[in-house]
This record gives C-alpha cells, sequence and structure tokens, in this order.
C-alpha cells in the first residue's frame, strides 16, 4: 500500500510560480514509477508529468514542457512539480500517482495504482 498526500497548491497570478510536493508512505516509494496529472472543471482527468522509479527518466506533456519539472527524492520519499511562468489555463486540481513499476511511467491515468487527495492550483489573469 502506498498513501500519498499532495501539498503546495494556491492561488498564484499569471507568470507565477508554484512548487507541488507529494509525501508518500510505505516501502514501495522508491520501486514506483510517479506521475502528476491534472483535473479542470468539466474536463477529464489529463497527464502532466511523470518521473521513473530511479529519477533517470522524465517525460512531460506537451502542454508544460519547458515550463514545470517533476523530480524526486527516494530518501524522502517525496515527489515533487516545481512549476513556472503558470497561465490560466493550468488551473486545476492536481494529484500525484504511483505505479509500483521499473517500466516506463505511464502517461494513462487508469494504469496508475495510488492516488493522493488532490491539491487545487489556480491561476488568476
Amino acid at each position: 500500500q502506498v498513501q500519498l498526500v499532495e501539498s503546495g497548491g494556491g492561488l498564484v497570478q499569471t507568470g507565477g510560480s508554484l512548487r507541488l510536493s507529494c509525501a508518500a508512505s510505505g516501502r514501495t516509494f522508491s520501486s514506483s514509477a510517479m506521475g502528476w496529472f491534472r483535473q479542470a472543471p468539466g474536463k477529464e482527468r489529463e497527464f502532466v508529468a511523470a518521473i521513473s522509479w530511479s529519477a533517470r527518466n522524465t517525460y512531460y506533456s506537451d502542454s508544460v514542457r519547458g515550463r514545470f519539472t517533476i523530480s524526486r527524492d527516494n530518501a524522502k520519499n517525496t515527489v515533487y512539480l516545481q512549476m513556472n511562468n503558470l497561465k490560466p489555463e493550468d488551473t486545476a486540481i492536481y494529484y500525484c500517482a504511483a505505479k509500483t513499476s521499473f517500466l516506463t511511467p505511464p502517461r494513462a491515468a487508469r494504469e496508475y495504482d495510488y492516488w493522493g487527495q488532490g491539491t487545487q492550483v489556480t491561476v488568476s489573469s
């Protein structure tokens, strides 16, 4: 079992930055691929970024590449999402997810085993 708790969301102006954190409990974190997803009102949950268990490989959606950075600290059981140059269209609830796997992190939400409760990010124009 892995329990995930996100933090770091909030209200920020266009062009601002936020850093989301996702703290994980359980002994499988270091062998889990981690992903960040987001869901805006009336829209489906969409892939944002993912990182392999070793942190060697990272993946991004086209909409955030170059602005967001995913990282992890296996010693702290934590994954991060640094979000820079935020835009109003980034407004959503952001979720972290874990998949116990050494393979390439999936982009499909249904492939993940565990989810956090989400943290709200609001970007004002």
